[in-house]
């Protein structure tokens, strides 16, 4: 089917799913059934006239010929190469004019009225849509008939016929149910049926979001950050109801409140495409990833509805006799409600007789919206002993703190530090909603060639400290006293916190062993029969004779060649067996690093990328510089939302079946997803393939089971259920795109094969499968055009800004310059993000201060992340998630200094400021509420960087403006977009 495209800047946006009162998402037909009265009959709608779109907003659009466009777009390039010099410039002209133009497509749209006379959406002639026939309607939280009034307004008659998107066996419609609110799992009100307009985004009316779509010049301004600034304008403060199948989220930059009706929050799962490919051809032709990204954990915001937990006691949760999925909205009950066949398999199910309940007239529950696991997309099941190691019910994990005291870490003050700050941060460890302190048990070891355990059990008088100095075979001298309460034994452990720094003060001992001390926190949770985390400080390559040590291999020689791989590659052997280990003890290991030189990053963070963990590098650690950015960091690890000795499988309808994953993650298997902790930043990014052929009717379904032990000792079973649309037609494909979740998949799928390839292999099939991607579009959606532009589907329009970001990555930048332990850790930090992390990663926020308006709550929107962008009166901080740089220009006025840092110009600005001075002034209070918001945002602490032009250290910050050309190699944005135009050329002729 084609598409009419415009040389245009379109509107940065994902299709929307009922936007202004039309189909979901852009184009003719709609993939699902539109407004009707709640719990009243379908109503259907004329479908629109074809023919061509003639005008779009304004009566009489210039046409837009291929010289005005280059003139504008050279005009452009003049201005933001200035200081390039004539014959670069030039070249670069040259090298555009073959390129010759850029252009976005879209499918043809409606848009609520607006200024001057506004015709029909039109559509090239194609085979009209089949109207489904509506069974009885499905229930609303199952993502199918959305709620809402009938449309209204001038071209409310202009709709295609609605479409049920999950037909199959007959289903219960909504019904409208009176009566007092029924109770949820954990008696709060469940929410009842969901009131009238609920369906899809609630948008404010006609014209409320400005002319999408308008044609023009497409010129250097249609940025990432205009796409941003757009989904906020557009979905920014709606309430996103899931109650529709296959429906595009707004973008992870968006701020939106979720309201769950039958699949689970874009917060918890997000798809590279809401739409797959019907067939496995489909999909091997267009090259689009499928694939989801769930954060099982992730926070969900105050104003949302908490987790209700279902408990069906001794039976345990109802599950499918055949594939083992857990009930959920997608199961259909027939026969009385005596019997319900699962969305999943098909399998037919007798219904056991304490869950029996009656049907209505419609065909659904009575107690429908009483039960979460029937009408809500995420949800929890409390686990039977059945679902317990061994049959016993499980016990509050435990968390160990290992602190490597050879010289290194007491001389930089690190030893003292961590102790003191243990005394406070035990107060905080994490605990159950309402519970008065934590169940989580503590235990203290300090190590350096050998190990050191304490007893600190509460009838104490001074703790006891006992050695180990056989690491080879690694025991745990002390059951009784080694993990306590910390509110029992409050007074033994602040007495040991405070012996240890004067302990080893004398210390010269510079060797250290590493694997042991993993070793012996395992040892210790198989004793007390618990899971937990192990907190490791450590200072230096494990270098003493003991298992696990270690020699630096980092060869510089190596790079740009061949063997850079190895660089990456964990020295198995121990490592890898200890990683077994830990997970199936339910043992999560946190990294802290402290390293001087190079301590093979790529080894010793490989437990605790494999466990859940978490890798965290302070190099060269000062306390005055970096001790706060530390704690900052240790306080968010310890009181984090968290769940141990999970495992996870994620089921699918037929069809189609999960292949890969990548995450923190670890598998025995190749369906189950193991890992010894799971919190509330980390993601599993799992990959599907097609085994069969999908069907558009019944769509394409998942759910995500997830085994896990809470942090007071119950074990439970939390459940995610997502629907897709399927479609024959590859404009539906690239129509539902998630730019964000695709460039998700495509870092961590890059940064698992620099393992097993040379990195200039991994550079080039990144951008050859982007280059199929996008030529399959070309070829099969859009509208014929001269082969000199360059066509985008309106929802990857940016994701070559992306692609180019990630190919400049540290890890896939083949450079001396960088160091291999910083390669290593952005690699191994990399696997286990969510989708907002990689975006912010990739796109970093440059956000201007020198204009802001200090009245206003809001952060001042960001700039494109160029250097164009940065005035030399400007000051700009920019922000990816793991850097954070306040960046000053030559010319900053000093009045803005001495409001913000209080000296009276640029020159007497510190450069080694850690935090801003507290001033009592409305620029100093704005800017500190913007530092503080961000870094709380953030899943780690970020350390202020001061930077001044033209300094040394902006070279650090500029390699994070992401559109330039790259500081170790890497092309600039627009040398990008010619060079993947090129190759999709390649690919079409």
């Amino acid at each position: 089917m084609s598409q009419q495209g415009y040389v245009a800047t379109p509107p940065y946006s994902q299709a929307q799913p009922g936007m202004g009162g039309y189909p979901a998402g852009f184009g003719s037909t709609p993939a699902q059934p539109l407004y009707r009265h709640y719990g009243g009959p379908p109503q259907s709608f004329p479908a629109p006239p074809t023919g061509k779109a003639t005008c779009l907003w304004s009566p009489n659009p210039p046409p837009l010929g291929r010289s005005t466009i280059l003139t504008s777009v050279s005009l452009y390039i003049q201005q933001r190469h200035h200081n390039l010099g004539t014959l670069a410039c030039s070249m670069l002209l040259l090298r555009l004019h073959s390129c010759s133009v850029l252009k976005v497509d879209h499918p043809p749209l409606a848009f609520p009225a607006g200024p001057g006379p506004m015709q029909s959406p039109q559509v090239p002639p194609t085979s009209p849509p089949t109207q489904q026939p509506f069974q009885t309607a499905p229930p609303p939280a199952m993502g199918h008939s959305p709620l809402g009034p009938p449309p209204t307004g001038p071209h409310s008659s202009q709709m295609a016929p609605p479409q049920s998107p999950l037909a199959g066996p007959p289903m219960a419609g909504p019904q409208s149910m009176g009566g007092p609110p029924p109770m949820g799992g954990m008696g709060r009100p469940f929410p009842g049926p969901p009131p009238p307009g609920a369906g899809g985004f609630q948008q404010p009316g006609p014209g409320a979001a400005g002319p999408p779509g308008h044609p023009q010049q497409l010129q250097g301004t249609d940025t990432t950050t205009q796409v941003i600034e757009d989904d906020q304008a557009k979905r920014g403060g709606q309430v996103y109801t899931t109650n529709l199948r296959g429906q595009v989220p707004p973008l992870v930059t968006t701020d939106y409140t979720v309201q769950d009706q039958g699949n689970a929050s874009p917060r918890f799962m997000r798809c590279t495409t809401y739409s797959f490919p019907c067939t496995a051809d489909l999909a091997k032709q267009c090259q689009v990833p499928l694939a989801t990204i769930i954060k099982p954990f992730a926070t969900v915001p105050k104003n949302e509805t908490p987790m209700y937990v279902v408990n069906h006691g001794e039976t345990g949760p109802i599950r499918c006799n055949r594939c083992k999925a857990y009930m959920c909205p997608y199961m259909q009950f027939m026969d009385g409600g005596r019997r319900y066949q699962c969305g999943f398999c098909n399998c037919v199910n007798e219904v056991p007789p304490f869950y029996f309940q009656h049907l209505d007239h419609m065909g659904k529950r009575v107690d429908f919206y009483e039960r979460p696991e029937l009408s809500l997309g995420s949800y929890e099941f409390a686990a039977t002993l059945d679902y317990c190691k061994n049959n016993k019910p499980a016990s509050p994990p435990a968390y160990i703190f290992m602190i490597d005291v050879s010289y290194a870490n007491i001389k930089s003050g690190l030893v003292r530090l961590v102790c003191d700050e243990l005394k406070t941060l035990l107060d905080n460890l994490p605990r159950e909603d309402g519970a008065e302190s934590s169940m989580v048990k503590v235990g203290f070891v300090t190590y350096n060639k050998i190990l050191h355990f304490y007893n600190v059990k509460s009838a104490l008088a001074q703790p006891q400290m006992m050695v180990v100095s056989d690491t080879a075979e690694m025991f745990v001298p002390l059951l009784d006293g080694f993990l306590v309460n910390f509110q029992e034994s409050r007074a033994v452990i602040n007495n040991l916190l405070d012996q240890i720094p004067d302990m080893f003060a004398d210390t010269n001992e510079s060797e250290t062993v590493f694997a042991p001390v993993i070793q012996a926190g395992v040892e210790a949770l198989k004793a007390a029969e618990c899971s937990g985390k192990l907190f490791i400080f450590h200072s230096s390559i494990p270098t003493a004779e003991a298992p696990g040590k270690l020699k630096n291999r980092d060869d510089k020689k190596l790079i740009n060649t061949e063997k850079e791989k190895t660089l990456f590659q964990p020295q198995k052997a121990v490592y890898e067996q200890l990683s077994k280990d830990c997970v199936s003890q339910g043992c999560s290991v946190d990294l802290f690093l402290f390293p001087s030189q190079y301590v093979d990053i790529a080894t010793m963070g490989d437990v605790a990328t494999h466990t859940g963990g978490s890798i965290f590098k302070y190099s060269n650690f000062q306390v005055e510089r970096d001790g706060q950015h530390f704690l900052s960091d240790l306080r968010k690890d310890v009181e984090k939302a968290i769940g141990f000795d999970a495992i996870m499988r994620v089921r699918t309808s037929t069809g189609f079946r999960a292949t890969d994953f990548f995450g923190a993650i670890h598998m025995n298997n190749t369906t189950d997803v193991e890992m010894a902790a799971v919190d509330c930043d980390k993601a599993v990014t799992v990959e599907f393939k097609h085994d069969d052929t999908l069907s558009e009717e019944t769509g394409a379904l998942m759910q995500c089971a997830l085994l896990y032990t809470t942090i007071s000792g119950q074990r439970r079973l939390r459940i995610h259920n997502l629907s897709l649309n399927c479609s024959a037609q590859l404009s539906e494909l690239y129509k539902s795109c998630e730019t964000d979740a695709l460039i998700n998949f495509f870092t961590k799928s890059a940064y698992r094969a620099m393992l097993n390839q040379p990195l200039k292999t991994v550079r080039e099939n990144l951008v050859n499968q982007a280059a199929h991607m996008l030529a399959c579009y070309r070829k099969n959606c859009a509208s014929p055009s001269a082969a000199s532009q360059l066509i985008l589907p309106d929802a990857m329009k940016v994701f070559p800004v992306y692609l180019n970001s990630l190919l400049k990555t540290g890890p896939l930048v083949g450079s001396a310059e960088l160091s291999t332990d910083d390669r290593a850790h952005q690699r191994l930090s990399t696997t286990a993000m969510g989708v907002e992390d990689t975006q912010l990663l990739l796109y970093p926020r440059l956000i201007p201060l020198h204009n802001m308006d200090v009245a206003s709550d809001v952060v001042p929107t960001p700039v494109r992340c160029s250097e164009e962008r940065l005035t030399d009166a400007g000051m700009f901080l920019l922000e990816n998630g793991c850097s954070l740089f306040l960046w000053l220009g030559q010319a900053c006025p000093p009045e803005l200094i001495q409001s913000i840092f209080n000296v009276p110009s640029l020159a007497h600005v510190p450069v080694d400021l850690r935090s801003l001075p507290e001033l009592d002034n409305p620029q100093s209070k704005k800017l500190r509420s913007i530092v503080d918001s961000l870094l709380d945002q953030r899943p780690s602490s970020m350390k202020l960087l001061i930077v001044k032009q033209k300094d040394r250290s902006e070279i650090m910050f500029r390699q994070h403006l992401v559109e330039d050309k790259g500081l170790h190699g890497g092309a600039s944005y627009m040398d990008f977009l010619c060079y993947v135009h090129r190759e999709i050329r390649q690919v079409l002729t």
